[in-house]
C-alpha cells in the first residue's frame, strides 16, 4: 500500500476529514462533526462557506495556524481545513436528568470545565459510565470532544453514557442548582474534606482542566470545593484519577 493511501486510512482512523471537498461533502451528507478546524487569515469564499454551513448547523468552528494544520494533518493535503468526525451526537442536560429521573435515582453528573486532553476526557467518561453517573457535560469551547481518540479511550464506555455539550458552564451550573443539583467543585485549597461531603442526592461533580483547575467563573457557581486528601509533595491529581476519586466516593455513599 503506498504511502498516501495508508495515511488516508489513518486520518479516517483517528476522524479527521480533511480537504475542502471532503469537508463540505461531510457537512452535506450530515456527518456528525465535533469541531472544524480552519487555518488563521485565509479569507478565500470557500472557507467562508465551509464557516458559515458548519456553524449554521451548530458545529464549532476553531480558527488554527497553519503549523497546528500541518501538525495534525496525515494526508499533508488539508488545504486549511481539518474537520474532526464525532463518533456520536450529543444529548440535552434536560434528557440526561430526565433519564435519572425515570430510574428513580439521585441524579450524578460530571461536568468537566475545559479538559482538552483527549485522553483524559475518554477515560473520566469510562470511570463515570462505570461508576453508575447518568451522563457528562463539557463545554463548546476549550474541550475535547467526542472524537475518535476519546472514544477508543473510552473503552467503548462513549456508546453508552450521555455526554451533553453546552456553550456556557457558570450558566449551565447555575440552572442545575435551581433544579436542585448540588455543585461539588474539586480544588486543591477545597474547604469541605472529601470525606464529608454529602454526595448522596442530586449531585454534579465538576472536574477542573488539567493545567488551570476551574476556571474563576466556574469555581463561584460551586455550592461546595471539596478537597481530596494529599500526602507527600504533589498537591494535584490528574483530572481523570480526581473524577474517580470523587465519584466512588458517591457510589459508596449511594450504598451505604
Amino acid at each position: 500500500m503506498d504511502n498516501e493511501k495508508k495515511n488516508a486510512l489513518t486520518a479516517e482512523a483517528d476522524g479527521l476529514i480533511e480537504g475542502r471537498n471532503a469537508v463540505i461533502e461531510a457537512l452535506r451528507a450530515g456527518t456528525a462533526i465535533d469541531k472544524i478546524y480552519l487555518q488563521k487569515g485565509e479569507t478565500d469564499k470557500t472557507l467562508g462557506h465551509i464557516a458559515s454551513k458548519a456553524r449554521a448547523a451548530g458545529t464549532v468552528v476553531v480558527e488554527a495556524d497553519r503549523r497546528k494544520l500541518d501538525a495534525m494533518s496525515r494526508t499533508h493535503a488539508h488545504q486549511g481545513v481539518i474537520a474532526l468526525a464525532s463518533v456520536r451526537e450529543y444529548v440535552s442536560v434536560e434528557s440526561i436528568l430526565n433519564a435519572a429521573r425515570e430510574k428513580g435515582e439521585a441524579p450524578l453528573l460530571v461536568v468537566c470545565d475545559e479538559i482538552s486532553d483527549p485522553h483524559n476526557l475518554g477515560a473520566i467518561i469510562r470511570t463515570a459510565y462505570c461508576a453508575g453517573a447518568h451522563g457528562v457535560i463539557i463545554p463548546k469551547r476549550r474541550s475535547a470532544g467526542l472524537t475518535s481518540v476519546v472514544a477508543k479511550t473510552s473503552a467503548g464506555a462513549v456508546s453508552y453514557l450521555p455526554v451533553a455539550r453546552v456553550p456556557n458552564l457558570p450558566a449551565l451550573l447555575k440552572d442545575l442548582k435551581d433544579q436542585g443539583v448540588w455543585v461539588f467543585g474539586t480544588a486543591a485549597g477545597g474547604t469541605t474534606d472529601l470525606y464529608h461531603a454529602d454526595l448522596k442526592g442530586p449531585a454534579a461533580i465538576v472536574i477542573g482542566s488539567e493545567g488551570e483547575g476551574m476556571s474563576r467563573l466556574v469555581e463561584e457557581n460551586c455550592d461546595f470545593l471539596v478537597s481530596i486528601p494529599m500526602k507527600g509533595g504533589l498537591n494535584s491529581l490528574n483530572a481523570s484519577a480526581a473524577a474517580a476519586i470523587l465519584l466512588y466516593e458517591a457510589v459508596r455513599q449511594r450504598m451505604g
